[in-house]
């Protein structure tokens, strides 16, 4: 299970490399993206696909192939597989089937957002892409916001107008650190409180895809840790 670059193809590790030019094939969400990043490392492998509308079809023909003695590497179309992304049925199928998993780790959006946003505290929740159904979306919302703790949300271009207005809504003083195009040329990290970052999305069109950071209720400043530290 390779994790694959966000955005900037210098982001794979040398052990990612290491693995795709080693194994006898290579499966992937979409053969067509993986394909860029094979040519960039001119990497050469059969291909074949395991998208998430057909995972259970392309696991059991992953295990068909491990069964002939075949290593094979998966690769979702941006990084880790398995987080919001196809590729936990394929572990648990080829588990259950007696074959060894080897994760192969990097690059993960939330992650990346994480270590730009200045959070404190060791603790946060990560529930990728709400329903793109509103009532739904905002019942979701409606119960993270009340924790009262950080979270954090994937969301396309064309509803992050949507979902922040919602988050504005709820708590309009909610503070939010928004990554957009992360890794990549125009690569972006918004802060704000939900109510200004709703308008500015609201009038903007959008571009790029979307991570969002919810500061916990009552986000613990610089000052307050050095405080708590001495």
């Amino acid at each position: 299970m390779i994790a694959t670059p966000i955005g900037n193809l210098g982001d794979i590790s040398l052990r990612a490399l290491e693995t795709l030019n080693s194994v006898d094939i290579i499966a992937c969400e979409d053969t067509r993206h993986t394909l860029k990043l094979l040519s960039h490392y001119d990497i050469h492998k059969p291909l074949i696909s395991c998208h998430s509308y057909n995972e259970q079809q392309g696991a059991k023909k992953i295990i068909g192939l491990l069964s002939e003695g075949k290593e094979v590497a998966y690769c979702s179309d941006a990084g880790t597989p398995g987080l919001s992304d196809p590729g936990a049925l394929l572990v648990q199928m080829a588990r259950a089937a007696g074959y060894k998993v080897v994760p192969i780790p990097g690059p993960s959006a939330f992650a990346c957002l994480i270590s730009a946003s200045g959070l404190q505290g060791r603790t946060f929740l990560f529930d990728g892409f709400l329903s793109p159904k509103a009532g739904k979306r905002r019942t979701r919302l409606r119960e993270l916001l009340d924790r009262g703790e950080p979270f954090i949300l994937y969301e396309s271009p064309f509803r992050i107008g949507k979902l922040l207005a919602d988050i504005a809504s709820i708590d309009p003083e909610r503070r939010l650190c928004i990554g957009r195009e992360l890794t990549k040329i125009h690569e972006e990290i918004t802060e704000g409180k939900a109510k200004e970052l709703a308008l500015r999305f609201f009038a903007e069109p959008a571009k790029g895809e979307f991570c969002i950071l919810v500061h916990g209720e009552k986000p613990e400043s610089y000052a307050d840790c050095m405080e708590n530290e001495s």
